[in-house]
Protein backbone atom coordinates (compact mmCIF):
# COMPACT_ATOMS: atom_id res chain seq x y z
CA UNK A 1 0.00 0.00 0.00
CA UNK A 2 0.95 3.76 -1.15
CA UNK A 3 1.81 5.83 1.68
CA UNK A 4 -1.02 8.35 2.72
CA UNK A 5 -0.61 11.91 0.86
CA UNK A 6 -2.47 13.87 3.04
CA UNK A 7 -3.02 16.69 0.28
CA UNK A 8 -4.76 14.06 -1.30
CA UNK A 9 -5.85 11.49 0.66
CA UNK A 10 -8.26 13.03 3.33
CA UNK A 11 -11.70 14.10 1.59
CA UNK A 12 -14.94 15.41 3.42
CA UNK A 13 -17.51 12.93 3.53
CA UNK A 14 -20.05 14.72 1.36
CA UNK A 15 -17.23 15.15 -1.15
CA UNK A 16 -17.01 11.03 -1.33
CA UNK A 17 -20.45 11.28 -1.75
CA UNK A 18 -20.58 13.19 -4.52
CA UNK A 19 -17.71 11.79 -6.21
CA UNK A 20 -17.76 8.39 -5.52
CA UNK A 21 -16.92 6.32 -8.53
CA UNK A 22 -14.25 8.81 -9.10
CA UNK A 23 -12.69 8.68 -5.72
CA UNK A 24 -12.98 4.41 -5.49
CA UNK A 25 -11.09 4.56 -9.06
CA UNK A 26 -8.63 5.97 -7.75
CA UNK A 27 -8.12 4.07 -4.98
CA UNK A 28 -7.39 1.59 -7.72
CA UNK A 29 -4.92 2.97 -9.18
CA UNK A 30 -3.16 4.39 -6.54
CA UNK A 31 -3.20 1.95 -4.08
CA UNK A 32 -3.39 4.56 -1.11
CA UNK A 33 -6.00 4.45 1.54
CA UNK A 34 -8.57 7.68 1.34
CA UNK A 35 -9.12 9.21 4.81
CA UNK A 36 -12.98 10.59 5.17
CA UNK A 37 -14.09 13.34 7.32
CA UNK A 38 -16.93 14.62 9.12
CA UNK A 39 -17.09 17.87 10.76
CA UNK A 40 -13.19 18.32 10.25
CA UNK A 41 -12.57 15.12 11.85
CA UNK A 42 -11.34 11.67 10.21
CA UNK A 43 -14.28 9.23 10.60
CA UNK A 44 -13.24 6.50 8.48
CA UNK A 45 -10.41 5.39 6.40
CA UNK A 46 -11.52 3.43 2.59
CA UNK A 47 -9.14 0.56 1.06
CA UNK A 48 -9.49 -0.72 -2.30
CA UNK A 49 -10.68 -4.38 -1.56
CA UNK A 50 -7.24 -5.70 -2.93
CA UNK A 51 -5.45 -3.97 -0.37
CA UNK A 52 -7.53 -4.38 2.80
CA UNK A 53 -6.98 -8.36 2.27
CA UNK A 54 -3.27 -7.70 2.01
CA UNK A 55 -3.56 -6.16 5.40
CA UNK A 56 -5.88 -8.69 6.56
CA UNK A 57 -3.17 -11.31 5.44
CA UNK A 58 -0.40 -9.32 6.68
CA UNK A 59 -2.12 -8.95 10.60
CA UNK A 60 -2.57 -12.82 10.66
CA UNK A 61 0.86 -13.58 9.89
CA UNK A 62 1.83 -11.58 11.84
CA UNK A 63 -0.32 -12.76 15.04
CA UNK A 64 0.80 -16.72 13.73
CA UNK A 65 4.73 -15.35 14.35
CA UNK A 66 3.43 -13.82 17.86
CA UNK A 67 1.78 -17.16 19.01
CA UNK A 68 4.79 -19.32 17.39
CA UNK A 69 7.25 -17.29 19.97
CA UNK A 70 4.98 -17.29 22.93
CA UNK A 71 4.90 -21.09 22.49
CA UNK A 72 8.83 -21.06 22.07
CA UNK A 73 9.49 -18.92 25.03
CA UNK A 74 6.81 -21.47 27.05
CA UNK A 75 9.35 -24.29 25.61
CA UNK A 76 6.79 -25.65 23.72
CA UNK A 77 9.06 -25.80 20.68
CA UNK A 78 10.04 -29.11 18.39
CA UNK A 79 13.58 -30.08 16.95
CA UNK A 80 13.96 -28.89 13.93
CA UNK A 81 14.71 -33.00 12.69
CA UNK A 82 11.00 -33.87 14.68
CA UNK A 83 9.30 -31.18 12.48
CA UNK A 84 11.15 -32.37 9.41
CA UNK A 85 10.14 -35.97 10.18
CA UNK A 86 6.34 -35.07 11.02
CA UNK A 87 5.69 -32.54 7.59
CA UNK A 88 7.33 -35.39 5.52
CA UNK A 89 5.27 -38.40 6.96
CA UNK A 90 2.04 -35.81 6.76
CA UNK A 91 3.08 -35.36 2.92
CA UNK A 92 3.33 -38.95 2.49
CA UNK A 93 -0.26 -39.90 4.11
Amino acid sequence: MERLRVDRDIKPLSEFRANAAALVESLRETRRPLVLTQRGHSTAVVLSATEYERLVEEVELLRDVREAERQLEAGMGIPHSKARAQVMAALKR
